[in-house]
């Protein structure tokens, strides 16, 4: 079996301008588009592929405020809901997905990133390097609680549980406001990003829900960090999966 992987950042909801929201965007794209070429250009999605790949659109603020104010990509008085695609073919293609802005006591705000399902492309985004750099973009830009990049696999099958927050993937994304990380078992490693968080990253390799030392790594880790706070629901329990 062929395992999806995913990667996304989650916040409780944060109302700022639609200024705020595209110079933050701004900042993501480019600092994602260093992960790796098939992140660096974008297009607006549409109803076919032919008339996506004629919304192609430059990713910085002034082109995104304009895109943000389009009727069709406002969440509500507050908010914007935005996706763009890559353009590349089915399977190597991406996705990108932010909502921001949100006032609902139910649903906070996310960025995610779909990851390419097989090819050259997919053998060269899925590495600990290239996941570390993605997620520390969504760190960077928007200043997420929680972020995590992992196999869909693992945490649908293996977890049972995928609430955002409360559970251990490949690379994860832990804010200061979360706690202190306790020291974790080898092969794990974390690194720092500026002041605002840590980067958790379990193995070097690709992480599969198909070997057994992976997720039983997994579970240590998951322990562990329970057990030192930092596995909470971002919302209450009725939030809904944000995937």
């Amino acid at each position: 079996m062929i395992e999806s992987y995913y990667a996304g950042a989650y916040w409780p909801g944060r109302v700022e301008t639609l200024e705020s929201y595209a110079r933050r965007a701004e900042s993501f794209f480019h600092l994602l588009s260093a992960a790796d070429v098939t992140f660096t250009r974008w297009f607006e999605k549409a109803a076919g592929r032919s008339e996506a790949l004629k919304l192609q659109f430059t990713p910085d603020a002034e082109t995104l405020l304009g895109l943000f104010k389009k009727k069709k990509y406002r969440r509500d008085e507050a908010g914007i809901a935005f996706s763009a695609w890559n353009g590349e073919r089915d399977g190597a293609s991406s996705g990108v997905r932010f909502a921001c802005g949100s006032t609902s006591a139910l649903l906070g705000d996310l960025c995610t990133l779909s990851l390419p399902t097989e090819g050259a492309v997919r053998e060269r985004v899925l590495s600990a390097s290239t996941l570390v750099q993605v997620l520390r973009a969504m760190a960077l830009a928007w200043e997420p609680e929680w972020s995590i990049a992992t196999s869909q696999v693992h945490r649908d099958e293996v977890l049972k549980l995928s609430r955002a927050g409360t559970f251990v993937g490949w690379v994860m994304y832990f804010a200061r406001s979360r706690g202190e990380l306790p020291p974790l078992p080898a092969p794990v490693r974390t690194e720092p990003v500026g002041d605002k968080g840590t980067l958790v990253i379990l193995t070097p390799e690709r992480f599969t829900a198909s070997n057994p030392e992976h997720v039983a790594l997994a579970a240590r880790v998951q322990e562990l960090l329970a057990q030192a706070g930092l596995l909470t629901p971002l919302r209450t329990p009725s939030t809904p999966r944000m995937d």
